[in-house]
């Protein structure tokens, strides 16, 4: 299986560590493609108007003025760094043994500024959104599509044939997708009321991370096919989920859809 994961907005600045080694991280392939980005970020975020090109509000200027330095920067796994709600209920920093094994092999955090990392892999604490476009580099979904290519996790991993677990959202979708035939599933989270089904966004990210964090530590091989997948997920019906339930799509991925409890 691979888990596709979104970066979390919310990020936790490491207090030590070595500054990031660019060829150090998951496809080394992509180390040009990733300066060009990190110098294009550093140069727009010293500029007065940083905030309104990076689309961010004035009350996170000092996390864009952090952004000028980053290649000087403490670095941390990005199961730290990243600490949003979806990776506060994944809890990979916590993981150990098998899971976290299962972890650094399986989930893959799809990143504007990265283009692709492990959760082991060590970045610092940075201020950039996918739907961005940079002087330079332009639209990043457009620039990390040309970059990753067909195979996200790179050479000698055949992602065609394994099911992905797809919790990113559409933004970051557009950076890259799986070839077609691929077994893909995107994962929509829903509250029922009254008969009537509505996509829900704190919660939904919230149960991602529990989907993750449940995938990634029960027992048992890694589910292999989209079956497996739905299989694994309904062990979660109960204090968690009401329902689970796989749409089939003509194109594109097929949806995995969980109905909150």
């Amino acid at each position: 299986m691979l888990i596709l994961l979104p970066p979390s907005e919310g990020k936790t600045a490491p207090a030590r560590g070595r500054p990031v080694d660019l060829a150090a991280l998951t496809r080394p392939d992509l180390t040009t493609a990733r300066s060009q980005v990190l110098d294009a970020l550093q140069q727009v975020s010293a500029r007065p108007d940083a905030p309104a090109l990076l689309g961010v509000g004035a009350s996170l200027s000092e996390e864009v003025a952090r952004n000028t330095a980053l290649r000087q920067a403490h670095a941390a796994p990005a199961a730290k760094v990243y600490t949003g709600v979806l990776y506060a209920a994944a809890d990979l920093a916590e993981l150990t043994g098998t899971a976290r094994r299962r972890a650094n092999t399986s989930v893959r955090i799809v990143s504007a500024l990265w283009g692709v990392l492990s959760p082991a892999d060590k970045v610092p604490a940075y201020r950039l959104s996918m739907g961005t476009s940079l002087p330079g580099t332009g639209p990043l979904a457009r620039h990390w599509s040309r970059a990753l290519g067909d195979q996200l996790t790179g050479p000698g991993r055949a992602t065609d044939t394994e099911v992905i677990i797809d919790c990113r959202s559409a933004a970051y979708l557009a950076a890259w997708k799986p070839p077609a035939g691929t077994p893909w599933l995107t994962v929509r989270v829903v509250a029922e009321t009254d008969g009537v089904r509505t996509v829900v966004s704190h919660h939904a990210k919230h149960t991602r991370g529990l989907l993750t964090h449940h995938l990634l530590t029960r027992p048992g091989s890694p589910p292999r096919t989209i079956s497996a997948v739905v299989a694994a997920t309904r062990e979660l019906i109960g204090p968690v989920l009401r329902e689970v339930n796989h749409l089939r799509a003509a194109t594109g991925p097929d949806t995995l859809e969980l109905v909150l409890s």
